[in-house]
């Protein structure tokens, strides 16, 4: 089983032929209302790959919060650890998307309410879990009482840096992987507080181009399949989800990452980020396309 301890947002997807200017007013071609959130993503991109998966995180008492659980029951998420709250509303993100890219402002709102107390809770869940994900959408003194309670509970921990902000170096011994973007994998190798031995946690997503991981001492690119691109919305989230999920059913690294790296190229072929996640038959399918 995995446990995703994160963030559950509604996403607010504009499209628009190209990117507005500072102080610019632009026509949008559409608009749609996705259920998102970088935890939640990770947890429905597990699930649909066959993995058990418990979502901790909170929504508001109001119209996203009570739909986005109605449909995470639908994605067979178990939500015994996501409760509304009164507070806040839900936490949304206003994303554009434009030129293969896309831009997105995100406001916390029940986020904020996941706090290390509340992980405290859930104990229970994550010390039965084979994996653990997390990322950094909720406070750091959250993700740090689960990443803790995952290495207490000899669980793969897995801590997704995004959106980045710096953590403490001592979370360098609390987790296995750590799984930047090439931004992101730039900004950790700067810190004063790198080490070259936290190198080898590093699994690194390189847009197109795949994802590279070390390997007896030297850094390996798993490479991408080439597709066309809708959005590129979720790709990140899809990556770790499956890379959680393929951990989770006993794959090695290597596959766990190839798998991942497979089912995040398949994502950007759909509009938004939950919407283009593959489940594991569509995955299979895709990756028997790719050798024959």
């Amino acid at each position: 089983m995995i446990t995703v301890v994160g963030s559950l947002n509604m996403d607010l997807v504009t499209q628009v032929e190209r990117f507005p200017k500072k102080g610019e007013t632009l026509q949008g071609t559409s608009f749609t209302t996705i259920f998102g959130g970088k935890g939640a993503n990770q947890a429905v991109a597990a699930s649909r790959l066959g993995s058990e998966v418990e979502m901790m995180g909170r929504v508001g008492d109001d119209p996203f919060g009570h739909s986005y659980l109605t449909y995470l029951k639908q994605q067979n998420v178990l939500l015994s650890n996501v409760e509304p709250v009164t507070h806040f509303p839900t936490g949304t993100a206003a994303i554009t998307v434009s030129e293969d890219d896309n831009t997105i402002v995100i406001v916390g709102g029940a986020n904020d309410a996941m706090t290390a107390e509340e992980v405290e809770k859930g104990k229970s869940v994550i010390e039965r879990s084979s994996v653990l994900l997390v990322q950094l959408e909720i406070s750091q003194k959250a993700v740090e009482k689960a990443i803790r309670l995952g290495k207490e509970s000899g669980v793969i921990v897995i801590l997704n840096p995004a959106p980045f902000q710096a953590f403490p170096s001592h979370w360098w011994e609390l987790v296995d992987y750590v799984t930047p973007n090439e931004h992101e994998a730039a900004a950790l190798r700067a810190s004063a507080d790198f080490h070259s031995d936290f190198e080898k946690k590093l699994i690194i997503t390189e847009g197109a181009k795949g994802a590279s991981y070390m390997i007896n001492g030297n850094r390996e690119l798993v490479k991408a399949p080439v597709v066309k691109v809708e959005d590129t919305t979720g790709a990140g989230d899809t990556f770790n989800g499956a890379l959680a999920s393929g951990l989770d059913q006993g794959l090695p690294l290597q596959d766990a990452i190839s798998r991942a790296v497979a089912a995040a190229s398949l994502s950007v072929t759909a509009l938004g980020a939950q919407t283009g996640m593959p489940d594991k038959e569509e995955l299979q399918t895709f990756i028997k396309g790719l050798s024959l």
